[in-house]
């Protein structure tokens, strides 16, 4: 009878348990025990956590665990034809289907279109004294089996063969055996001309994996799902060895786990014979174990390019030579021992254990070396990536200096370059890295005004995420972008998520045609599964940009993004990047804020120098590879100076400060001649005047007030997007502040009603329209700004003056 041990597990903490399972769910009358009991103990609480998870359901007194070697299932066979046959001459024809332990199937988890591969490694029913005559409650262990498709697709680059599985270290999921689908074959042997070779591309990705008809795969490595390493593996002599163990250890599914090497077993003995000598102390091995004076002597490092040492056997007999003491290293005194001239030991040979360390492949030797050797607190922004599209449309335009000048410092260019944004960079490179490597979610909330390269950070973490995950640096992910604006409502996010989860093939397939709703229901589920989702549950880094798009009335969208992270084992990373410091504070409910953590980063405004040094920095990287006869200043340091300042005074806003010097590179192209602080006013005086700059110097009082109203509550309540009663009352509040000096009186909602026609009518602002608006009441239909709320403000704040500018300044 087995010892009840306190069970041991991965600390959870901010983490929500998984949603439980019906405690009905575990009870089949289709499935039966096949054989007679074979283990019988007192439950603990490893046996019934499935059903712990649910806060309704107590462990019984004197529960028992009965293990089995086997089950059968009934399964209905539908008749060929029934059609013209009278109902009484039908007949429920059914068929038995056996499993037993050891046996490899198909498992259906219902969150992946595809089903997942599992050797059953145990099963066992609770047995309470007041349960007699009910349905017991079976469970079995599955442990998994990966395949290709289920692995991240931001990894190394691996060739494989077709219908390959991975046997997995230690993964396995508790479930009923209602989910086990079918038989399947797993073998080791090697691939017949059947097989054919596949490299890890895309188009892989949708190559007989996904079709649930295939019964034979091909096992020859071990792998750690979570680090991604490839292990040696010989899967039918893990088979048998694990079935031979004693039936305490197959009971716990232990003996099914891979042992690997770890880095601390890789000692290198070679380097230890050359500095040992001829005496050593005959009882040396068997007292090591058991004497406290004998000092630990620490392994000597091996260098950066020797491979680990090969598997050996846990209990071979120590060699004498890497057991001797060190000539020259100083030690605390231990007591005295017999001596003896070298020989090999005459104690009787301990008995050698069969179970082996799986040792890595090449590669994986490799990616633990570049691991350990790589030092995470020095982190600096990598090198341009002179592949990228920008860099090759630089190098394809003429040896003009103007013309590279103006491409790189438009807006929409996207160089590798990030000049004062070290500090920013590191603190995310270094958050994600840690949630990654701790293989727990969370979330990293990054706000900051517009134009202070939030968006551009973010990207470039993300580059060397990738190039360090298909390095072998790090542990692989997946990786997906969602843009507020490139989505045609919030609830569309989840489409997109629901395709990199589920491994979907967009650029092979096209979009997944499934509705929002039906998305989110498979989300749902797939999350708080755990490991009862399949083995497919890796790493994902989320990046919800323009957060404040997504914002909705309801917040359902931004809770349940920031909640998944929460769940055990969802691995969830989300990147949130917003506009506003606290829209937390003023726009999300509680309920949210809880779920976003504690982990903010804010982007401060560009500086004077740091917007110089932005401008600078691209312009010097327009002269890459152009002859030193073709090279010109296009632009005095003056003029980017002058455009600095302006620009840092009002908002800070880098890519304003990038227009204004493209403006007055194209302005004196045509001269050939560098552009001074005179051109750059003249941008900058000519960018004032812009139409949008004079229709808004033209409206009446109440006009401006309105669209000073609106921008206010844009920024109270977050979205753009805003009810007209708000707006009403919002513009009666700023009337006697607004219209000081001018017109005090407070207008009625009827002027109100022609104000707002004449704005409409300028398309200065929309106002929602058609058959299910029209029903609303007139408060209730939402208008939007359609001008860019930055210009509004300082061109009203330049003609209202002073108080008009301490408003916007308030509110921002």
């Amino acid at each position: 009878m087995s010892t009840q041990l306190t069970p041991s597990r991965r600390s959870k903490r901010y983490q929500q348990l998984v949603t439980p399972v019906h405690p009905n769910a575990w009870a089949d009358k289709s499935t039966s025990w096949s054989s007679e009991p074979f283990y019988v103990r007192p439950s603990v609480p490893q046996d019934y956590q499935a059903l712990a998870e649910d806060e309704n359901w107590k462990p019984s007194a004197n529960m028992q665990t009965v293990f089995y070697r086997s089950f059968t299932r009934s399964t209905s066979l539908r008749p060929p034809s029934l059609k013209g046959k009278p109902r009484s001459s039908r007949s429920d024809a059914s068929t038995r289907e056996a499993f037993a332990i050891g046996d490899t199937v198909c498992v259906s988890t219902g969150t992946a279109r595809y089903d997942s591969i599992g050797v059953i490694t145990s099963m066992w029913e609770l047995r309470a004294d007041e349960s007699e005559g009910a349905q017991a409650n079976m469970f079995i262990r599955i442990h998994w089996f990966q395949r290709p498709i289920e692995l991240p697709r931001v990894r190394p680059r691996r060739e494989h063969t077709e219908n390959e599985v991975y046997f997995t270290l230690d993964t396995e999921a508790i479930l009923p055996p209602s989910n086990v689908a079918r038989h399947c074959t797993v073998t080791d042997l090697p691939p017949e001309e059947n097989f054919s070779r596949v490299a890890s591309s895309t188009h892989s990705r949708s190559v007989n994996f996904r079709q649930n008809d295939v019964t034979l795969f091909y096992c020859r490595f071990a792998l750690d799902s979570r680090k991604g390493l490839y292990y040696d593996f010989a899967w039918c002599h893990h088979k048998q060895r694990a079935l031979s163990e004693s039936d305490e250890e197959q009971t716990s599914g232990r003996s099914w786990n891979v042992p690997v090497e770890s880095s601390r077993q890789k000692t290198t003995r070679a380097q230890k014979r050359s500095r040992l000598k001829g005496i050593i102390e005959a009882d040396e091995s068997l007292t090591r174990e058991t004497d406290t004076d004998y000092e630990y002597q620490k392994p000597v490092d091996s260098d950066d390019d020797e491979l680990p040492v090969p598997a050996t056997d846990l209990g071979s007999v120590p060699d004498a030579h890497s057991e001797a003491l060190e000539d020259d290293v100083p030690k605390t005194p231990s007591r005295k021992r017999k001596r003896t001239v070298s020989t090999p030991s005459k104690s009787t040979p301990r008995k050698s254990r069969s179970n082996k360390l799986a040792a890595p492949t090449p590669h994986s030797k490799a990616a633990i070396q570049k691991r350990s050797n790589r030092k995470i607190a020095i982190v600096r922004v990598p090198a341009p990536d002179l592949t990228r599209e920008h860099y090759k449309q630089l190098h394809k335009l003429p040896q003009d200096a103007w013309l590279r000048a103006m491409h790189v410092l438009h807006v929409a260019a996207r160089p590798d370059i990030l000049p004062c944004r070290g500090e920013e960079y590191n603190r995310v490179l270094r958050t994600v890295e840690e949630l990654l490597e701790e293989g727990s979610g969370g979330c990293v909330y990054i706000s900051g005004v517009p134009g202070t390269g939030k968006t551009a950070t973010v990207h470039a973490v993300v580059r060397e995420l990738k190039r360090m995950a298909e390095n072998g640096e790090m542990i692989p992910f997946t990786y997906v972008e969602i843009n507020g604006l490139r989505i045609p409502e919030p609830p569309a996010a989840y489409n997109l998520l629901w395709e990199t989860i589920s491994g979907h093939d967009v650029s092979m397939e096209g979009h997944l045609k499934v509705s929002s709703k039906e998305a989110l229901k498979r989300l749902s589920n797939h999350f708080s599964a755990g490991v009862r989702a399949g083995p497919g549950g890796h790493a994902c880094v989320v990046l919800m940009d323009e957060l404040d798009q997504l914002v909705t009335t309801k917040q359902d969208v931004v809770y349940n993004f920031f909640n998944w992270p929460t769940l055990a084992g969802s691995k969830l990373v989300v990147l949130a990047v917003a506009n506003t410091m606290d829209l937390p504070e003023r726009v999300m409910s509680g309920r949210v804020r809880s779920r976003l953590g504690m982990t903010r980063i804010n982007f401060q405004p560009y500086t004077t120098p740091q917007l110089q040094e932005i401008v600078h920095a691209r312009l010097l990287a327009s002269k890459e590879n152009l002859p030193s006869r073709h090279q010109h200043d296009v632009v005095t340091a003056d003029g980017v100076k002058f455009a600095s300042m302006k620009v840092s005074s009002i908002s800070g806003d880098a890519r304003r400060v990038l227009d204004i010097c493209r403006r007055a590179v194209e302005l004196v192209h045509p001269k050939g001649k560098t552009a001074g602080a005179e051109d750059v006013m003249e941008v900058i005086k000519v960018m004032q005047n812009s139409p949008t700059a004079a229709f808004l110097k033209e409206l009446s009082l109440h006009e401006r007030i309105m669209l000073a109203a609106l921008v206010k509550c844009m920024k109270r309540e977050g979205v753009e997007e805003i009810k007209w009663g708000e707006v009403e009352r919002q513009h009666l509040i700023y009337v006697e502040s607004l219209g000081e000096g001018v017109s005090t009186r407070a207008p009625t909602l009827g002027e109100l009603t022609f104000v707002l026609d004449s704005l409409l009518a300028s398309r200065a602002m929309l106002m929602e329209d058609g058959f299910t608006a029209a029903r609303k009441p007139v408060g209730e239909r939402k208008v939007i700004l359609n001008l860019e709320q930055a210009e509004v403000e300082r061109i009203l704040g330049d003609v209202g003056g002073p108080l008009w500018r301490s408003m916007f300044g308030a509110d921002a």
